[in-house]
């Protein structure tokens, strides 16, 4: 039987990564999220608590990257969540380079993309930007036989809210529409 836990937001884990913005005077900072979501197939939902440092550059700047995290820096980019870009200079926790558009794109993040805010949405204390992907930075092992991203070679790290606990991803269970399709044929 399940139990009612109350009105507890339990869509985790989500993709933890390292935002990365440039400020005034072109200072580069960066900031763990994990409230990153889809909004349409060509479009991307960031959430940040009003509070943070970044959220000036971002509403200034109206573009920001968003670096997926691996294991192999976990450690430097929960940090990036622990401190504040107000009083600790981020920009040299990671050797980056900036992107087509501008944004700074972290070397040893598997998969980086580059945003542009399109729209802006306020709620319960954290601002919500709709963005276009502008640009989209893949390793090239970490890509499959087509040149799309392979998941199972990136390796993301995801977040779970409730433990506030990082996850490692898993192996591939199935594919997308052929499982659906062979259930239905075997009905």
């Amino acid at each position: 039987m399940k139990h009612n836990i109350g009105q507890k937001l339990a869509l985790y884990p989500t993709p933890a990564t390292v935002v990365g913005t440039v400020g005034e005077g072109g200072k580069v900072n960066w900031l763990l999220v994990a409230h990153v979501g889809i909004v349409s197939h060509s479009k991307l939902l960031l959430s940040v608590h009003s509070a943070h440092y970044s959220v000036k550059a971002i509403d200034a700047v109206k573009r920001f990257s968003v670096n997926i995290i691996d294991e192999s820096f976990l450690a430097a980019a929960d940090y990036t969540g622990t401190v504040s870009g107000a009083k600790v200079d981020k920009s040299g926790l990671f050797d980056y380079h900036l992107g087509e558009a501008g944004m700074p794109i972290i070397e040893q993040s598997p998969l980086a993309m580059e945003c542009e805010v399109i729209d802006t949405y306020e709620i319960d204390g954290f601002k919500n930007y709709i963005c276009a992907i502008l640009g989209t930075y893949v390793e090239e092992d970490k890509l499959d036989e087509q040149g799309r991203p392979d998941y199972a070679k990136l390796k993301p790290v995801l977040f779970e809210m409730p433990t506030y606990k990082y996850l490692r991803t898993g192996d591939v269970v199935g594919d997308c529409m052929k499982l659906g399709k062979a259930f239905g044929e075997n009905k």
